[in-house]
């Protein structure tokens, strides 16, 4: 295959034909003016083995059915470790209550009859700040891992709820732009983030919040929405 022509070369990473000025694929969003890049064309160039991206892209679509699940998954609890230091600090202040008897202080100066009084409801307090700090945390607990992702070539699918199911779904061809997010926790615990820019009106933005493999799903969506957008002919303008 001829990888560079007068006007047009093919990106080395996703073969998809570019002009040949471009330092950057509109398809995949590399760069082309790299070390990586310029060592990757250099290879096929010499081995020769890189396909037409008809032959390449075809053989993907044919090795994968439309309806074929590629992902699936839920948010992992790692996505509520803010929530639950919050949570662990109100339990601290709860336990606090229960357990520190502040009305035997003397510098309060408080009467025997008014400490039996302010204990018995120090007490009430606590557990019932205890209480209800927990039931949040668990209802947002079984939130999120009521949260589950089905990944397809075609298509998004996203289902939520709790005592009701809730599932809607995005077009793969509607993905204009991907990004991965990693925090350094993230990166020891094996989660990440997936953003995606969308043309759909009910999503615009759609998250995978704290999924594992996230990396994989990252390169799954970006193969999947730009073979998608060659099989339904768009072309998204920046």
């Amino acid at each position: 295959m001829q990888l560079t022509t007068s006007q047009t070369k093919v990106c080395p990473f996703c073969a998809e034909t570019i002009l040949a000025a471009a330092v950057k694929c509109r398809y995949c969003g590399e760069f082309l003016n790299t070390p990586r890049a310029k060592a990757i064309l250099g290879q096929l160039q010499t081995a020769g083995d890189m396909q037409p991206a008809d032959n390449r892209y075809g053989s993907q679509e044919q090795s994968q059915k439309p309806n074929e699940v590629v992902y699936s998954g839920g948010p992992s609890l790692w996505a509520m470790s803010g929530t639950f230091l919050r949570g662990g600090a109100v339990l601290s202040v709860a336990a606090l209550l229960i357990f520190w008897h502040i009305e035997r202080i003397t510098a309060l100066k408080i009467s025997a009859e008014n400490a039996v009084v302010v204990g018995k409801y120090r007490i009430l307090l606590g557990l019932g700040l205890g209480l209800v700090t927990g039931m949040i945390l668990c209802y947002k607990a079984l939130k999120l891992r009521m949260k589950h992702y089905m990944v397809s070539p075609d298509r998004i699918e996203y289902g939520e709820g709790i005592f009701g199911r809730k599932i809607d779904n995005l077009d793969m061809f509607r993905v204009v732009d991907i990004k991965l997010r990693r925090n350094f926790l993230d990166c020891v615990v094996g989660v990440g983030t997936v953003f995606l820019t969308t043309t759909d009106k009910s999503h615009p933005e759609f998250v995978f919040e704290e999924v594992k493999n996230s990396r994989e799903l990252y390169d799954t969506i970006k193969k999947a929405s730009l073979s998608a957008d060659r099989r339904t002919n768009v072309i998204h303008m920046e």
